[in-house]
């Protein structure tokens, strides 16, 4: 059998650009507030096309170590690494009296109530494929920082015809709809799944991305927890170049251990 060989899978080119920089910004070639070469420049310097310099810049952003500013180019940030500017808090809390609450967020406009068909993670997380649901999308803004998010609800019409007030008033606030199923007597527990992606043209056009900016995406599922049913599914979309998720994170039991059997039970 012929000896295995080692292969190195080097960076990909955006990559080794945006490293390049960070080294140099790190040596102190560029100091803070100092203005990155132009994008022509640096296809230039670099002899790449213009698409790998931009994913670059916007690799250089997700590390927080430059800012682009409208009309005056890539600017190198005085902290190096600092975390996004916006912090976006996805803590749930319920008082003691049973009311629900949770961190507000200023919207750009009215909420857009439409009826669709579940598909893609949603569908799966609810165990839903294929079926219908209201849609509830809202267009989310940080008027201190100017992040946009996009925020949608999904309701399966077979939540809501176990609790018809749903279906009522759909774009109520989440808080509302989590409280409209606990008084149905529902006892719910939440699930939050994080993952990324390259964002599509709409989604860049409407959150205001880059082309190489990246995108997380958050779906929580609520679930009515005697019962293990997945309820509702909430789909959270934020640029990662300026947005950071916070969590409340509340220890649990592990799991009890099962205790081994006993060989002759095994064999019995």
């Amino acid at each position: 059998m012929a000896a295995r060989e080692h292969i190195e899978r080097r960076p990909a080119m955006f990559m080794q650009v945006a490293q390049r920089v960070a080294d140099d910004i790190r040596r102190g070639r560029y100091q803070a507030d100092d203005v990155l070469p132009s994008e022509s420049q640096m296809v230039e310097m670099y002899g790449v096309g213009k698409h790998t310099v931009r994913a670059a810049v916007a690799e250089l952003r997700r590390m927080g170590l430059v800012e682009s500013r409208q009309g005056k180019g890539t600017i190198v940030l005085a902290t190096g690494g600092a975390l996004p500017v916006t912090s976006v808090d996805r803590a749930i809390h319920r008082s003691t009296k049973g009311s629900w609450s949770l961190p507000t967020t200023d919207a750009a406009e009215a909420p857009a109530v439409s009826r669709t068909t579940l598909d893609g993670p949603p569908a799966l997380l609810l165990d839903q494929q294929d079926q219908d649901a209201i849609s509830v999308d809202r267009m989310l803004h940080d008027p201190t920082t100017g992040a946009r998010m996009a925020h949608r609800v999904l309701i399966p019409l077979a939540t809501a015809a176990e609790v018809p007030t749903l279906a009522e008033q759909p774009d109520a606030e989440v808080a509302e709809l989590y409280q409209q199923l606990a008084d149905a007597g529902l006892s719910l527990e939440f699930t939050e799944r994080v993952t990324a992606r390259t964002p599509y043209p709409d989604e860049r056009t409407a959150l205001g991305l880059s082309d190489a900016s990246p995108l997380l995406i958050t779906y929580r599922v609520t679930t009515d927890a005697d019962q293990g049913r997945p309820l509702l599914c909430e789909e959270l979309k934020a640029p990662a170049d300026t947005c950071q998720l916070a969590f409340t994170v509340t220890p649990t039991k592990p799991p009890a251990k099962r205790a081994p059997r006993r060989r002759s039970e095994r064999f019995s």
